[in-house]
């Protein structure tokens, strides 16, 4: 009779769980953009870099029925596959409520979220909804940093404050109307961004995040997420890291009416 030793059972088992792991990072990177979106006067861009092979964070951006455009930034507590996997459930909630109404997305997921109960988990997020005809920036955040807003004058953050999905059935959600102007950005960021740490200890910040945006202001919105995630991994030179970043900037350009793409991963 054929045994097998230990150490290659062992083996062979971590090889099953890599490419298990691998095809988890697969079906996660569906649910991301495809592409930049650069139509009209709309431009979005976003960079996502896990700690593992998958992580927690999730972005998306889209047209709405109603022609607004629509985007998110999530970050859910924990790492790795099990974080992956309800962020593919947060993700699956929200694509089935954008595209409608306006401001009770966080709500509704919220709420869904917390009928699935005993998952120890939450998402903070942060949704922005852009309305072309009259300009109008409308943005609800639970638990997520800033974000910032950069205009031709300055780089600010936000005050925008909430509890993250998935914790209290009864929690609220503000929201912040801002009047953008040709050029305006929003910047949103997972805090692993603003978390990353060096060999001493010391947060990457807000303040840095601030510097880099000021200093790059003429970038496109692809060129100046590579330079905020070049400034962290200086910053943190070959300190790994444990938590997953992400980040979306989202800019009016012209007013030219913009032609959008559907949700990441629907046709």
């Amino acid at each position: 009779m054929l045994t097998i030793s230990p150490a290659v059972e062992a083996r062979a088992i971590e090889k099953l769980r890599q490419e298990e792991l691998e095809e988890a990072r697969a079906v996660q990177s569906l649910m991301l953009p495809a592409e930049v979106l650069c139509s009209g006067p709309v431009i979005i861009a976003h960079e996502f870099q896990p700690v593992d092979i998958v992580g927690g964070d999730f972005v998306d951006y889209f047209l709405m029925d109603n022609d607004n455009v629509g985007f998110y930034v999530g970050d859910v507590s924990g790492k790795g596959l099990p974080a992956a996997m309800y962020a593919a459930l947060a993700v699956g909630i929200l694509r089935s409520v954008h595209k409608t109404g306006r401001v009770r997305y966080l709500s509704t997921l919220n709420k869904r979220l917390m009928s699935r109960g005993g998952l120890q988990r939450h998402a903070a997020i942060l949704y922005g909804v852009f309305d072309p005809r009259t300009l109008e920036m409308h943005l609800a955040s639970a638990g997520m940093p800033g974000p910032l807003y950069l205009s031709a004058k300055s780089c600010r953050v936000l005050d925008l404050s909430g509890i993250p999905p998935g914790l209290f059935a009864d929690a609220q959600y503000e929201t912040l109307m801002l009047k953008l102007e040709p050029g305006d950005s929003i910047l949103v960021c997972s805090d692993g961004i603003i978390e990353a740490q060096n060999a001493r200890y010391d947060d990457f910040g807000i303040a840095r995040l601030i510097s880099v945006c000021n200093e790059n202001s003429s970038l496109s919105p692809t060129q100046l997420l590579a330079r905020i995630f070049s400034a962290v991994h200086s910053f943190t030179d070959v300190i790994r890291q444990h938590d997953d970043m992400a980040a979306v900037i989202f800019r009016l350009g012209s007013s030219e009416k913009p032609k959008l793409p559907s949700p990441a991963g629907v046709s």
